[in-house]
C-alpha cells in the first residue's frame, strides 16, 4: 500500500499522507462525494477530480500487484525465477512491460518452435548463433529428425529460424526499443477497401487518409475503426514513414536494424550470416509486426475511448447541472404531427395534473381548436412556462405556442415559451421507472410529462434516463460501454451530491445518486415516507429499514429537509458536526435560526478560533461559507436562447445570418449549437474565437446561449457550419471548418498528406526485392547519418 501510494502522491503531485489517508478512507467504505465534502482535514482538500483520478490508479495499481504475484508465482514455479528477472518484474510500472517481461515463460499453445524445439533442433539454432563461418547445410544434416517430420534439411533449417524468432520476438527489451521507434515515427494510413465505394460514402475522408499515429484525435481515430469494422476501410501501420515503400511488413524497415543491433549482430556475406539475415527479417514481418500493430491499434483505440469518455462525461456534467426554472407551474408539449402534439401539465411540485393530445399539424390541421384547448388549459392550471420539445414538428409546435401566448397576453403576460431538448424522454418514457410512475399514462404523454420536467429541474428528471441515451458524447456507441457506465455513474453521482436532495420531494431515482444510498434503500426512503408522511429531520431516517450508521453518516448531509423542526437540516452542514454550530451560535448570542443566513454575524467570525480535534480549519470555513446562504444551489441563472422566427428548417437558413442556439454538444474539434432547425450546426474549434485554442470547453459548454453566424449551409446532406466570430464573412473563413464524416477532418491537412504521397511518388523507388545486404548497408548507413 505505501508503494502505491507513492506513484499516486508523484502522479497526482501532492503528499504521500494525502493518499494514504484517502485509500483508508475508501477502503472503509467512504464515497467520493462524502470524502471530498466532508472529510478535507484527512484528504489535505483533494477536490472531485483529484478524488476519482486517485480511486482510478488504485485499482489500476492494485490489479498490476496481483497480476504480478501470479507472474512471479507461476515463473517461480517453473524453476526459472532468477534474481534478476524477480527484479525486473517488481519494477515493472505497467502491465505492457509485466506482459512483456511474462512473455518467454508464458503457457501458450503448441507453436511451431516448441515443434522444432521438442524434435531437438535447439542445439543447431544455439550452434548457428554462436559458429557463423561453418557449412550450414552440413549442420543442419546432422538433426534429420523423420519421425519427428524433420526429413529435409531446409525443414530442419525452418525449424531452427522459429526457435530463434520466438526468441528474439518474446525479448522484454528488444521489444521496448521497438516501441519507442514505432512511438516516435509511425503513421496511421487509412485506405477504401476496393469496392465498397457507396457502403464507405460516409469515411470518404479516410480513403487516401495519413496521420502521426499516436496524435490522431479521438474523433479521428474512432471514426476510421470504425470504417474498419464496417468492412469499408483498410487501416496500416507505416512504422517508416520517412522511407518511400516501407510499410509494416517490408524487409528494409528500420525495426530490422534495432533487432540486429540489439543482438550484436554485425553480419557478413557467409551462408550461415545470410540465413540469420532471414531470421531477423521473419522474427520482425512475422512475429514482431503483427503484434506491434495489434498493440498500437488497440492503445489508439484505448486512448481514443478515453478521450471520448472524459468528453461525454464533461458534457454530461454541463447538462446535468444547467440551471432549473424551479417550482413553476409548467406546460410541457411534445411535438409531433401525424400523430399529434402530446400536452402534459406538472404542478411546482412536478406532480402531473392534467394531459390531452392536440392535432395542430397536418393532415388534421387543427390550428384553432388546439389553441383554444390550450388556453383552457393554462387558464385552469395558471400555467406559468410552456415547455416545447425540440423532436420533430418542433418549430411549428413552436409557432403555435406562440400564438397562445399572444391570444393570452391580456390575462397572462408573463408566460414563457422555451425549447427543451428532449433527448432521451422516449426512453425514460417506455422504461419501467416510467410505467411505475405513472402507469396509467400512455407512454407518449410520459414524455411530455418528461419535457415539462427537465425545464423545472433538468437534473431531477435526466438521472431517471440512462446517462447514455442522453446523447452528449461522440462516438459513445464505439467506445467500452462498462468504463463508459462508470464514468457517466461517476459524473451523475457528483453532479446529484453537489446540488444536494430534497428527501421529502425527491424520485427514487434521484435518491438512489445520493452517497451511501443504492437503488433499495431509496425505494425504502419513499416507502417509508409513503407510509409515514414527511420526514421532519434527519434523524428520523435512521427508522428506514436497511438505513444503517454507516450509511447515514455517509447520505446525512446531502439530504435536506425544508421547514423541518430543526433548522441546520435544511443546510449541507452535517449532523456530526452540529454541535460546533451550535457552539458558534451561541458565542455570538444568537439562535440557529437567527445565525443561519446572517451575513454580518457569520464575516466577523474568524474560522480559526473554533478549530477542534476533531474539526480543522477547511471544515469549520466550509460550515461558515454554508451558514451563510444555507442550502444554496450552485447552479446558476436560468437561461433561454430565442430562436429567429420564420427560421425553421435547414432551408431557411442564409448565409450570414446571425442567429441565437443553444450549445448541444461540445467535443475536441468543435461545438454543436441548436439553432432551432432540427438540425445542430458545428462551430468548428477554429470559429470560437479569434484566438488559438487547444480546448473547445475553456471557451463554451452544453446549454450556452451562444450568437452564431451562418458560413456554410449543404440541405442535401443536412451540414451546418457556423462561426461565433461574427465578424466572419460566409466564403472567407479564415480556417476552413471540418468537413469530415465526423466533422472533424482539416482540407488542409487532407492536401498536405496528398502533397508529399505525390511528393513521394516522383522519388526512384527502392526495389522491395534486393538483396538483404544492400537493405542492411542502406538501413545502417541512415542510421549513421
Amino acid at each position: 500500500m505505501q508503494n502505491i501510494a507513492h506513484i499516486i502522491a508523484h502522479e497526482l503531485n501532492v503528499k504521500e499522507q494525502q493518499v494514504t489517508s484517502t485509500i483508508k478512507l475508501l477502503d472503509g467504505g467512504a464515497t467520493v462525494p462524502f470524502v471530498a465534502r466532508y472529510r478535507k482535514e484527512a484528504t489535505g482538500g483533494l477536490d472531485d477530480t483529484q478524488l476519482r483520478n486517485l480511486y482510478s490508479r488504485l485499482h489500476y495499481l492494485r490489479d498490476l500487484n496481483e497480476r504480478r504475484e501470479v507472474i512471479l508465482s507461476s515463473i517461480d514455479t517453473q524453476g526459472k525465477l532468477t534474481a534478476e528477472l524477480s527484479h525486473a518484474i517488481k519494477s515493472a510500472d505497467s502491465k505492457t512491460r509485466l506482459e512483456d517481461l511474462y512473455l518467454p515463460y508464458k503457457p501458450k499453445r503448441r507453436t511451431k518452435g516448441q515443434i522444432a524445439f521438442e524434435a531437438g533442433l535447439a542445439p543447431l539454432a544455439e550452434v548457428l548463433l554462436a559458429n557463423r563461418q561453418g557449412d550450414l547445410e552440413a549442420l543442419a544434416s546432422q538433426y534429420l529428425n523423420e519421425e519427428a517430420g524433420f526429413s529435409e534439411t531446409k525443414t530442419v533449417l525452418d525449424g531452427a529460424r522459429f526457435i530463434l524468432m520466438e526468441r528474439f520476438a518474446e525479448d522484454a527489451e528488444l521489444l521496448q526499443k521497438i516501441r519507442r521507434h514505432i512511438s516516435q515515427h509511425a503513421i496511421i494510413e487509412s485506405k477504401l477497401i476496393k469496392g465498397k465505394d457507396k457502403q464507405a460514402a460516409k469515411f470518404r475522408d479516410y480513403f487516401e487518409h495519413s496521420e502521426k499515429l499516436l496524435k490522431v484525435p479521438s474523433h479521428r481515430a474512432l471514426a476510421m475503426l470504425r470504417g474498419r469494422n464496417e468492412g469499408a476501410l483498410s487501416l496500416s501501420l507505416n512504422v517508416d514513414p520517412e522511407q518511400e515503400g516501407t510499410t509494416v511488413s517490408n524487409r528494409s524497415s528500420y525495426c530490422v536494424v534495432i533487432i540486429a543491433e540489439h543482438l550484436r549482430f554485425n553480419l557478413g556475406s557467409s551462408d550461415i550470416e545470410q540465413w540469420l539475415k532471414t531470421v531477423i527479417t521473419a522474427t520482425w514481418r512475422i512475429k514482431i509486426s503483427p503484434q506491434m500493430e495489434t498493440e498500437f491499434f488497440g492503445r489508439m483505440r484505448e486512448m481514443a475511448e478515453n478521450d471520448s469518455i472524459k468528453v461525454f462525461s464533461r458534457n454530461l456534467g454541463d447538462l446535468l447541472m444547467a440551471p432549473p426554472t424551479g417550482a413553476k407551474v409548467t406546460l410541457g408539449l411534445d411535438p409531433g404531427l401525424r400523430s399529434g402534439v402530446k400536452v402534459a401539465i406538472v404542478n411546482e411540485t412536478s406532480k402531473c395534473v392534467a394531459h390531452s393530445t392536440i392535432f395542430p399539424h397536418a393532415p388534421q390541421n387543427q390550428w384553432d381548436k388546439s389553441i383554444r384547448t390550450l388556453s383552457n388549459l393554462v387558464k385552469m392550471h395558471k400555467v406559468e412556462l410552456i415547455a416545447i420539445g425540440n423532436g420533430t414538428a418542433s418549430r411549428e409546435t413552436d409557432k403555435l405556442a406562440g400564438e397562445l401566448m399572444t391570444a393570452l397576453k391580456a390575462d397572462i403576460p408573463t408566460l414563457v415559451k422555451i425549447m427543451v431538448s428532449e433527448a432521451g424522454a422516449s426512453v425514460y418514457s417506455a422504461s419501467a421507472l416510467a410505467a411505475e410512475e405513472f402507469p396509467d399514462l400512455d407512454v407518449s404523454i410520459r414524455g411530455a410529462v418528461s419535457i415539462a420536467r427537465r425545464l423545472q429541474d433538468p437534473l431531477a428528471e435526466l438521472v431517471k434516463i440512462e446517462a447514455k441515451a442522453i446523447g452528449v458524447g461522440q462516438y459513445q456507441h464505439d467506445v467500452s460501454q462498462s468504463q463508459l457506465s462508470l464514468s457517466l455513474e461517476a459524473v451523475v453521482e457528483d453532479c446529484v451530491n453537489a446540488v444536494g436532495v430534497d428527501v421529502n420531494m425527491a424520485s427514487p431515482a434521484l435518491l438512489a445518486q445520493v452517497a451511501g444510498l443504492n437503488k433499495t434503500l431509496a425505494r425504502n426512503i419513499v416507502q417509508y415516507r409513503d407510509e409515514h408522511g414527511r420526514f421532519d429531520d434527519r434523524k428520523t431516517l435512521l427508522q428506514v429499514p436497511r438505513l444503517g450508521p454507516k450509511a447515514f453518516e455517509q447520505a446525512a448531509g446531502f439530504l435536506r429537509i425544508s421547514n423541518g423542526t430543526y433548522p441546520l437540516d435544511s443546510s449541507a452542514v452535517h449532523p456530526e458536526a452540529y454541535a460546533l454550530v451550535e457552539s458558534i451560535a451561541q458565542a455570538k448570542n444568537q439562535t440557529l435560526e437567527a445565525l443561519m443566513g446572517n451575513t454580518d454575524v457569520l464575516t466577523s467570525i474568524e474560522p480559526a478560533d473554533f478549530m477542534t480535534d476533531v474539526f480543522g480549519l477547511p471544515t469549520v470555513t466550509d460550515i461558515l461559507y454554508e451558514l451563510d446562504k444555507p442550502g444554496r444551489d450552485p447552479r446558476g441563472e436560468f437561461k433561454t436562447a430565442t430562436f429567429k422566427e420564420g427560421v425553421q428548417g435547414v432551408n431557411d437558413l442564409k448565409l450570414d445570418m446571425i442567429l441565437e442556439g443553444v450549445v448541444t454538444n461540445v467535443t475536441n474539434f468543435g461545438a454543436f449549437v441548436d439553432v432551432g432547425v432540427h438540425q445542430d450546426g458545428l462551430v468548428h474549434i477554429s470559429s470560437l474565437t479569434d484566438k488559438f485554442v487547444s480546448d473547445p470547453h475553456t471557451l463554451v459548454k452544453a446549454g450556452d446561449v451562444v450568437k452564431v453566424k451562418v458560413m456554410e449551409v449543404d440541405a442535401d446532406r443536412k451540414r451546418i457550419s457556423l462561426s461565433m466570430r461574427l465578424d466572419d464573412k460566409a466564403g472567407e473563413i479564415k480556417s476552413k471548418p471540418a468537413k469530415s464524416s465526423d466533422v472533424s477532418r482539416h482540407k488542409t491537412q487532407t492536401k498536405r498528406h496528398s502533397n508529399q504521397e505525390q511528393a513521394s511518388k516522383n522519388k526512384a523507388k527502392q526495389p522491395t526485392n534486393a538483396a538483404m545486404g544492400n537493405a542492411f548497408a542502406d538501413a545502417f548507413a541512415k542510421l549513421k547519418k
